[in-house]
């Protein structure tokens, strides 16, 4: 007894004391602590439900203004570079929703680009439907042969494609 009244009266130990008491209760509330429970029929019907695609994606041409001046854009301001394309040629759909039907739908497509440079390259892109800014429009992921300086769909751009 004579040990636990001089514990109690020195400050270190009193603080040691103190927050041990109070950890001890606060795990003792939280065992005593409602459990999760699963989602209710009416979260489940109404809240719950899960995305709706119609399936409606663009054209190919629809993209190449975006491709136009997103690849305008990248160059310009991570690479300082002056490339721009310069015109498309022999676009066309390589894919539309090549997987099951319930992933997000997509329409790949590839065609030549001529840049500012003279040379001719190939484009591969991909217009995914509700894939724009969030989520509110179509977006476009695309590569341009040759200038995929950040390896994003390397070897070639092969992974821009289906």
């Amino acid at each position: 007894m004579r040990k636990l009244v001089t514990m109690l009266r020195k400050p270190a130990s009193l603080r040691r004391l103190v927050l041990g008491t109070a950890l001890g209760v606060l795990f003792g509330l939280m065992a005593f602590g409602q459990a999760a429970e699963a989602a209710n029929p009416l979260e489940l019907n109404f809240w719950l439900s899960g995305p709706r695609y119609d399936g409606r994606v663009a054209p190919c041409e629809s993209a190449l203004g975006t491709i136009t001046s997103q690849f305008q854009e990248k160059e310009s301001t991570f690479w300082n570079s002056a490339l721009q394309i310069t015109a498309y040629g022999r676009i066309h759909e390589t894919a539309f929703r090549p997987w099951q039907s319930d992933n997000i739908p997509r329409r790949y497509c590839s065609g030549d680009v001529m840049l500012s440079d003279g040379k001719k390259r190939t484009v591969h892109y991909s217009i995914i439907e509700d894939g724009g800014f969030s989520g509110v429009d179509q977006g476009v992921e695309w590569c341009v042969t040759g200038l995929d300086r950040n390896w994003a769909y390397n070897p070639r751009c092969r992974a821009a494609g289906p």
